[in-house]
């Protein structure tokens, strides 16, 4: 596998390898990045050898690093990596630099902030909007804040992950950004289902209806990568679960609470999204609403076995 040569500047290492993490990590390395990488699991990060990355065997064989990235699934995640045993942060050598890419709560983050910057260790959130196939693809959006010296440090590598970096300030705001982002992706995930069992039953078939509102004014590169999934069911293709996804609803309707917003159309979609949950769905892909919604309707859907693009690679 042709790797790219482009110049190295600083030694880099990786936590978490789901499926963001591997491929986010990937876009890395293939910008010649010298990289290193841990997961709990360690033949997740094998197959990134052939990238060039060195896998490790312990967090802390990344404490050399300048700086390290972060992609875990919780606030308590992150804590373990970060200051449990053996955590990156627990030893006498530790990184200039922790980037963290995961979707946690902010008053988990600033806890965070706190402990690094009592070790003297910059840290960074710099979530993400988009999947593993958007990764891969090249077409993710970052949103970081945190020291503004920092993210002049960090910006040339989180610009490898896709399109673009925006920064929006100090603290934690990127993580108030992602979970308001994440909000939206579950009530517009919701809301796309109903319309298409509303289409559908009414005679519409599912890719048709749908490729008319990818090509709408409600279009969306959102829209347009659910499309496959949504037209031939094939939820065990996995993007986000719905158990994470009922995490950040979570996230949203707390960062409602503690700012004083009234969320009713987040409030409804969590509620929808807890009883998928509770009926069991776990390694499946969250687009498995749209079943549970037909169900509902008194519709069974049936895969309708079109070929259709998914906006990623057009």
């Amino acid at each position: 596998m042709a790797v790219s040569k482009k110049p190295v500047k600083h030694k880099i290492g990786w936590i978490g390898l789901g499926r963001m993490g591997f491929a986010m990590s990937q876009r890395l390395l293939k910008n010649g990045c010298d990289v290193s990488v841990w997961n709990r699991t360690k033949s997740k990060a094998d197959p990134l050898a052939e990238y060039g990355a060195r896998i490790v065997n312990r967090i802390s064989d990344l404490s050399g690093c300048d700086m390290v990235f972060t992609m875990v699934s919780t606030t308590d995640d992150l804590m373990q990596v970060l200051f449990g045993k053996g955590g990156l942060l627990t030893g006498a050598r530790k990184p200039k630099m922790v980037i963290d890419n995961s979707s946690i709560s902010d008053d988990g983050s600033a806890e965070i902030r706190a402990r690094c910057a009592k070790l003297k260790v910059a840290y960074l959130c710099a979530p993400v909007s988009g999947n593993a196939k958007v990764a891969k693809a090249g077409k993710l959006w970052t949103v970081a804040s945190g020291p503004a010296s920092a993210f002049k440090v960090a910006e040339p590598y989180l610009a490898m992950f896709g399109r673009g970096v925006t920064y929006v300030g100090e603290g934690e705001l990127a993580r108030v950004w992602k979970i308001a982002h994440n909000t939206m992706f579950g009530v517009i995930i919701q809301s796309l289902c109903e319309i298409t069992v509303l289409a559908e039953k009414a005679g519409i078939p599912r890719h048709v209806f749908l490729e008319s509102i990818n090509n709408s004014v409600l279009g969306s590169m959102y829209t347009r990568y659910k499309t496959p999934v949504l037209t031939n069911l094939t939820f065990d293709q996995v993007t986000f679960t719905p158990k994470l996804l009922l995490k950040d609803m979570d996230l949203g309707m707390s960062a409602g609470k503690k700012f004083g917003v009234a969320m009713p159309a987040a409030a409804a979609t969590r509620e929808s999204v807890s009883s998928v949950v509770g009926r069991g769905y776990d390694e499946v892909d969250f687009a498995i609403l749209i079943k549970e919604i037909a169900a509902a309707s008194g519709l069974q859907l049936k895969p309708e076995k079109v070929k259709v693009g998914d906006g990623l690679s057009d």
